[in-house]
């Protein structure tokens, strides 16, 4: 497998082509100079030793030295195996509400997309804790198993939308039960759920979910995304509206997320626009007693860019050498 550390600088290498078309373009003019001077047959028998090909060889030569020096740049490596290490840290389930109701446009742009945004500024704060995602609306499902591979948890974050989850509703107990069911077989003690939602039209008994998390040692956050005056709720280009035809106005439901958190011996924090409110609930977490995990990861990639160099000044040196006229030996 190649990766390549900076490869953005492969886009250098669509000015190859060009080498050759300004040398055409060059070689064009300067016969119509010559051709100003006299007969071009004539000008020709003056200049014997002028090699019309050697041009083309040098041209050649200067595109592959660049070429692989377009690649150097890029970094190419190579050697990427997996590695077993131990690292320390706790296990966060983060369970992320996708109903129809987080797409009310309390927060810019909305709630659902300034939550993605707060889980992704938080991710990027992580080092050797492990994480997961459960999205759930009607019903729930992992969709990241708890990792310390933070890039994936951010590839598989921008794949959200309220689309994730078919059944429309708030189970918020089913998915309390789901990041439950989540942990890893080596955790323990240092567990956590966060649990992202507007906390409305919750269909199961969330409170009974909570007290069995805590009685498992797992701490239950909550944070309350949306207002309690709420806001309507913008549905294939129009705003959602009941059996009734009357507009539906999606509240925050602070009471129930109060409940839960206390219930799981976590906390709830209400998301403002400025700070959403994961930090502190991950310093809370934080001070939780980390444990030892067994981590698999790819590491140690082998660099090669120094390879690609040292062709480069190869081909380099070769068109330094090679002059415009022609040989004065000639193969029999």
């Amino acid at each position: 497998m190649i990766n390549f550390a900076q490869p953005y600088y492969l886009i250098l290498l669509l000015l190859v082509p060009l080498f050759f078309v300004f040398y055409a373009v060059m070689r064009h003019f300067r016969k119509r100079r010559m051709a100003k001077l006299g007969d071009r047959a004539l000008v020709k028998e003056l200049m014997p030793s002028v090699s019309a090909s050697k041009g083309w060889v040098r041209v050649t030569l200067f595109a592959l030295a660049f070429f692989f020096f377009a690649i150097g740049l890029s970094r190419p490596q190579i050697g990427a195996k997996l590695k077993e290490r131990n690292i320390k840290g706790v296990e966060i389930m983060i369970a992320l509400d996708v109903s129809n109701s987080m797409m009310a446009e309390d927060y810019s742009p909305n709630r659902l997309e300034r939550a993605k945004l707060a889980i992704s500024s938080l991710v990027d704060k992580l080092r050797d804790d492990r994480i997961g995602l459960v999205v759930f609306a009607g019903t729930s499902f992992v969709q990241l198993p708890v990792t310390t591979d933070y890039a994936s948890a951010k590839m598989f974050l921008n794949s959200i939308n309220t689309e994730s989850v078919p059944i429309q509703g708030t189970a918020l107990g089913e998915a309390i039960n789901t990041c439950i069911r989540s942990f890893s077989a080596q955790s323990e003690r240092s567990r956590a759920i966060i649990i992202i939602t507007d906390g409305e039209n919750h269909e199961d008994d969330p409170v009974a979910a909570a007290k069995q998390a805590a009685e498992m040692g797992i701490k239950v956050f909550t944070v309350g995304v949306g207002s309690p005056e709420g806001k309507p709720i913008p549905y294939r280009g129009e705003l959602l509206k009941d059996k009734d035809g009357n507009i539906v106005v999606s509240r925050l439901d602070e009471k129930v997320l109060r409940d839960i958190a206390s219930a799981g011996n976590g906390a709830y924090v209400r998301a403002g626009m400025s700070e959403f409110g994961l930090n502190p609930i991950v310093d809370d977490i934080k001070k939780m007693d980390e444990e030892m995990f067994n981590s698999v990861v790819f590491e140690e990639f082998d660099e090669q860019f120094m390879y690609f160099f040292a062709i480069a000044l190869v081909f380099m040196v070769i068109e330094m050498l090679i002059g415009e006229r022609k040989s004065r030996r000639r193969l029999l």
